[in-house]
């Protein structure tokens, strides 16, 4: 079984692989986010991309399969990560209610013992709700919406205000199932052969 590694503190993205059978150690890259320029797109990609690289570059890794994502959505060609507060959530989601942004997630794969590389950006189109003022605001009194890239969740209580998606799920949740499959095949692993064996 070959070790893998996620470069990411995000707990949907864990939740999300473990689900799907793997069993990912965790290892966050501590990049800094702040100094990447360029489309929703490019800026995902590249963050994504950084992150896996870093993580790849540390000696406990070695050998290891190291899996990165970054996720924006892109609404009006603008990027939009986590809200740096809850009124900045608020008034974000009263903007997007009624409307479809856009959902992108960066992924980037290395494998550490044959330095072999791939990326690949999905994305997945996102019809918002139409909730009410009070609605938002109890939403954002939870908490969730400050977590998240995008300020909203579909496998969680944001749920509740997303009316379709067009795009593999697994994108807005943080890490499409179907690109990373494609990726690993890319620097020569099956996912297949990744699952945890059934207890």
């Amino acid at each position: 079984m070959r070790r893998l590694v996620l470069a990411s503190a995000s707990p949907a993205r864990l939740a999300l692989l473990r689900a799907a059978g793997l069993d990912p150690e965790v290892v966050v890259s501590g990049v800094d986010e702040d100094d990447v320029t360029g489309t929703p797109a490019q800026r995902a990609l590249e963050l994504a991309t950084r992150k896996t690289r870093a993580v790849a570059s540390l000696a406990e890794v070695s050998g290891a399969l190291v899996v990165g994502c970054d996720s924006l959505l892109d609404l009006d060609g603008v990027a939009l990560g986590k809200p740096s507060s809850a009124d900045e959530a608020v008034e974000r989601w009263r903007a997007m209610r009624g409307r479809t942004g856009h959902l992108l997630t960066g992924h980037s794969v290395v494998d550490t013992r044959t330095g072999r590389s791939s990326s690949a950006l999905a994305r997945a189109a996102v019809r918002f709700g139409t909730p009410s003022d009070d609605e938002i605001d109890r939403y954002v009194a939870h908490g969730e919406p400050l977590a998240v890239a995008g300020a909203f969740t579909i496998d969680g209580l944001g749920g509740w205000f997303v009316e379709s998606i067009d795009g593999a799920p697994s994108t807005v949740i943080g890490l499409s199932l179907p690109v990373l499959r494609t990726l690993l095949a890319e620097v020569g692993t099956l996912v297949t052969d990744l699952w945890a064996e059934r207890p």
